[in-house]
Order: structure tokens, then C-alpha cells, then sequence
């Protein structure tokens, strides 16, 4: 027999991307934290027995230890909200689940004609900057000045992987990867429709103007907000249909925001950076808001669609739907379990319909 190949760095890999300590896991395994850590750094390695204690308590197969370690993410590659305060276990986690989720679509994106990656690279250096590469990539992406209709299919349609990751951490609330093919990641599974929109505009802001760049700290918060606001309320329609007066018009203010599926909070917001309302309007907003208990979830909020990430889960179908077993397979190629595969990506296998034999088509219309 030959020696047994055991990479530490996938075990690392797979223990972080669960949130579990040395200590955790060594409880599921029976071993100490002192071994596992050895096995990790490649001082030791484990009989047999271990191997297979160890993939099952992971969730992964027995071969997944023996693949190629590859790159994998790297921090810079990822936009967090709040990258100085954000714990390094909580970055360490978000790293290691992106990296086996991309592992799994850059398989899958070898099976099928996914959507091309089409986020345009465009830096900026101050506001000005930011609201013309708004616009651009409207123009880009031939969306027009009209309200969006579904912000998931727009960042879908450009080639990104919109997913969840559960149990995280109330600090992240969204962040995204930059990789050959861009993630988008929330932590919650259901925010409000418009939150989640401002959310994705977000972060497409970040994938589109700071590529390469490290981000997380307030300019480029800042200019990521404001290219939400920008490309969800573009300038030259906003102007028109804001109502402007001594007084804030709510009804006009709600009637906007069911147009253009966007919080009264950020068509305030909106308005006081085109200096369409002045400070102490803005304010008087902000409070109104506040003391109607409209911080969290606003008035009309259950009216607005939700939106559900798509890309990922047709495409899965799509390829078991034309060729069978291929999911089992690409699974298997990756080394993951059903249960970790949901854990990286927020995702249950779909349910597949042996009598389908059509491809589903991977691009959306918007």
C-alpha cells in the first residue's frame, strides 16, 4: 500500500468553514486539540480510522483530504461592511466557505454556458466619479433610467453567484468575493425586498469600482452606497418624480418607493445628496421614520416582491435535467457532502424531474 496522502490544509479548510474550533471538533472525533493541530500543520499524520472519523464529522468525503490545495480566496479578494472590526475567526469562515462554494461553480461552470462575468473594472476618485459609473453600467448593462424590476437577475445576468451563508455572524449582513466568477453573499436569508436590493447594488459597487482594492473602511463605504443609490434612483429620472416642497409629501414618498422598489430611508437619503431636500428636512425625515418604528421594516416593505438568487440552483438542474448523475458526480469531484454543500451555499439539492429532458436556460430576463 502507499502512503497515505493527507492534506492539513483541507482539514483547516473544513473545520473553519463549519466555525469550529480545534477543540469542537476534537469532541465529535475523540482526539485531542493538540493532535488535530499537528495533523493541520502536516506534523502528523492520521491512520486510516482518523481520516474517516474526521470526514464524517466534517461532512466531506474521504478523498477530499488527498486533493490539490489549491489558492483558494484570499482577504483581499472579499468587501466586508466593516472589514477593520470584523473578527478574524468571522473572516476566516466567510474565507474558507467562498473557497469551497467557488471550488464547486468552477466545476459547474466548466459543465455549462453560464452567464459571462460582465462586471465592468472602473475606478473612481471622488462622488462625481461614483454617480458616472452608476450610469455607465446602466448604459452597460442596457438597463435604461426606469425603475429595475428585479436587482437579483440584474447581478445574475452579469455572471455572479448570489448565495447565503447561515450562522455567520450578526456583523456580516452582506459582503462580496471577487473571484473569476464573482459571489455575492448575505448572511440573512430573508431581508426585507428593498434592503436586499440596496444590499446587491452594494455590492456589484464594490465589485465594479474597488477591484484589487482594500475596502471595508468609510470612502469606500461610502461610494459603494452611493453607487446603490445612483444605479437603483438614477439621476436624470429621480429628479422628475421626487416631490419637492417646505413639507415632505409621504404619499408621494411611498408611491416612489413602490415604483422603484426602494426604502423611503434611502429616497431621503437620495434626495439630500442631489441637494433636493436641505439638512433640517432631511432630518425631520430620518425622525419621522425613526418614531413610526420604521428603522428596521417601513411602511409598504410586505408589498414589495421578494427576491430569490437563481443562477446557482437552475443551473444545477439544468445539467442533472440533460445529463444524469452529473450533480452526484460534480459533488463528488468536490469532495462535499449534501450537508456541507448546503452549508457553503445556502442551497439544498434540487428536487430533479426525471421526466424533463429540456435544458432550463441560465440566463433570466429582467
Amino acid at each position: 500500500m502507499g502512503a497515505i496522502v493527507f492534506h492539513g490544509e483541507r482539514l483547516r479548510l473544513a473545520r473553519v468553514a463549519l466555525g469550529l474550533t480545534l477543540d469542537q471538533l476534537g469532541m465529535r472525533v475523540s482526539a485531542t486539540r493538540q493532535y488535530l493541530n499537528q495533523l493541520e500543520q502536516g506534523i502528523k499524520l492520521p491512520t486510516s480510522e482518523m481520516r474517516d472519523a474526521l470526514a464524517d464529522a466534517l461532512g466531506v468525503a474521504r478523498h477530499f483530504f488527498t486533493m490539490p490545495v489549491a489558492g483558494g480566496i484570499r482577504p483581499e479578494q472579499c468587501h466586508f461592511r466593516k472589514q477593520r472590526t470584523t473578527p478574524v475567526s468571522v473572516v476566516s469562515q466567510v474565507i474558507a466557505r467562498g473557497t469551497l462554494l467557488d471550488g464547486f461553480v468552477s466545476r459547474l461552470d466548466r459543465e455549462l454556458d453560464l452567464p459571462p462575468v460582465s462586471f465592468p473594472d472602473i475606478s473612481v476618485v471622488n462622488i462625481r466619479d461614483v454617480e458616472d459609473a452608476a450610469d455607465a453600467v446602466r448604459e452597460y448593462w442596457r438597463l435604461g433610467t426606469g425603475p429595475i424590476s428585479n436587482m437579483m437577475r440584474v447581478v445574475e445576468n452579469a455572471g455572479a453567484v448570489v448565495s447565503f451563508f447561515g450562522g455567520v455572524s450578526e456583523r456580516v449582513d452582506a459582503l462580496s468575493i471577487d473571484c473569476v466568477r464573482p459571489m455575492i453573499i448575505r448572511s440573512e436569508a430573508k431581508p426585507a425586498a428593498c434592503r436586499l436590493r440596496f444590499d446587491l447594488g452594494h455590492e456589484a459597487g464594490h465589485l465594479i469600482m474597488h477591484r484589487g482594492l482594500q475596502t471595508g473602511d468609510k470612502e469606500t463605504e461610502d461610494q459603494a452606497n452611493r453607487f446603490a443609490s445612483a444605479f437603483l434612483l438614477p439621476r436624470s429620472s429621480f429628479v422628475h418624480e421626487f416631490p419637492r416642497g417646505r413639507f415632505l409629501d409621504w404619499t408621494a414618498i411611498y408611491e416612489l418607493k413602490l415604483r422603484w422598489k426602494v426604502s423611503a430611508a434611502a429616497i431621503l437619503r437620495r434626495a439630500y445628496d442631489l441637494r433636493m431636500l436641505s439638512a433640517d428636512q432631511y432630518r425631520t425625515g430620518y425622525i419621522h421614520l425613526s418614531k413610526t418604528g420604521q428603522k428596521k421594516l417601513e411602511r409598504y416593505d410586505d408589498m414589495i416582491p421578494a427576491e430569490a438568487p437563481e443562477l446557482l440552483s437552475k443551473a444545477i438542474s439544468a445539467l442533472e435535467a440533460t445529463y444524469r448523475g452529473s450533480v452526484a458526480r460534480l459533488m463528488e469531484e468536490s469532495g462535499l457532502s449534501a450537508d456541507m454543500f448546503n452549508h457553503v451555499s445556502g442551497l439544498r439539492l434540487p428536487e430533479i424531474n426525471n421526466n424533463d429532458n429540456n435544458v432550463v436556460p441560465i440566463r433570466f430576463f429582467i
